[in-house]
């Protein structure tokens, strides 16, 4: 006990007059550490009698408490010390300009969801949001895309428990849509997607968005006419060749594909399909209970990546993503 004792004094006399955290460190090690000399003493407790054991060892237990908490508090005590010197040697020049402050600016997916947004809300849509977990009604079944449609497969589908999926399509915004409000509706559902495909046009996880208008007496001349003016606004360009080719979708008959063909400067030398869009299926419509004989209605689609790699001419999907601060501040 005498020498437990004694051991203590040293530890707080050594503590005491360590002037560095490395001093300190190197007191921490001679007393606590592996081979220190109170772990020394621990290991030897099996070679005192059995009636002994105990007392010493609380004994030295206690002590190793008492070194410790004299090493935090000194330990303490020289971090604020070496801030004190560190701040009463510092000096700051006021005369130094400030850094200023520099404005972010909107990413360049947001951007243009925006303009996009932006084109169809002044065509009298409305801008609606719904679900990115969805379940397999919304997605698939009330867009006419039953279990065995092998148009399924096209989709390559993130499920998860218990039934529920992340969305392939912000179609199923649509439907919600439909089943809350009766006709008419025009409306666009942006948002974001997810489909089992990564390379450098396609990502895991993309933007969509879509339309949908219902009302009497509703042609596809109405949808080639609302297209035409939402492309040649986006890309601002009256003179922007578009044409529209035959396609197949379960959720429209007829159905389309819209191509565009640019200038060089985006990019593109020859026809590039941009958005998908039909005339409503009349499957879908009476899902919906709409009556087929007064109301019809067109839906369109088409990914934001797309678009906004056309418009900026960039080549890679994947930048959009990368968090690059150089590639983002050109659209800021």
């Amino acid at each position: 006990m005498n020498h437990v004792d004694r051991l203590v004094a040293e530890a707080e006399s050594d503590i005491e007059n360590a002037n560095t955290l490395d001093e300190l460190d190197k007191v921490r090690i001679r007393y606590l550490g592996k081979k220190g000399l109170l772990t020394i003493q621990l290991k030897g407790l099996g070679k005192l009698p059995e009636a002994q054991r105990p007392s010493a060892g609380q004994a030295i237990n206690a002590a190793k408490s008492r070194i410790s908490d004299s090493l935090d508090h000194h330990h303490h005590t020289l971090d604020r010390r070496h801030l004190e010197n560190m701040l009463a040697g510092a000096q700051i020049d006021v005369s130094l300009p400030g850094r200023g402050v520099q404005l972010g600016g909107a990413h360049p997916i947001s951007a243009v969801m925006g303009l996009i947004g932006s084109i169809f809300r002044h065509a009298g849509f409305d801008v609606v949001h719904g679900p990115e977990i969805e379940d397999d009604y919304h997605n698939f079944e009330a867009l006419n895309i039953p279990a065995h449609h092998p148009a399924r497969a096209m989709h390559d589908t993130f499920y998860c428990d218990g039934g529920a999926l992340l969305r392939t399509h912000t179609s199923p915004v649509q439907i919600r849509v439909m089943e809350e409000r009766s006709p008419p509706v025009r409306i666009i559902a942006p948002g974001r997607v997810y489909r089992c495909d990564y390379d450098q046009t396609h990502s895991p996880m993309f933007h969509q968005i879509e339309g949908l208008l219902i009302d009497c007496s509703v042609t596809m001349a109405d949808l080639k006419g609302l297209i035409d003016v939402f492309l040649r606004n986006f890309f601002d360009r009256n003179d922007l060749q578009i044409r529209y080719r035959p396609s197949y979708f379960p959720f429209t008959e007829p159905s389309m594909e819209v191509d565009i063909k640019l200038a060089s400067k985006h990019g593109v030398s020859d026809w590039l399909e941009v958005m998908g869009c039909g005339m409503v299926h009349p499957n879908v419509l009476n899902q919906m209970g709409i009556d087929i004989e007064e109301f019809s209605g067109f839906a369109f689609g088409l990914g934001v990546e797309r678009l906004a790699m056309l418009r900026h001419g960039i080549p890679d999907l994947r930048l959009f993503f990368d968090n690059d601060i150089q590639f983002l501040k050109q659209f800021a």
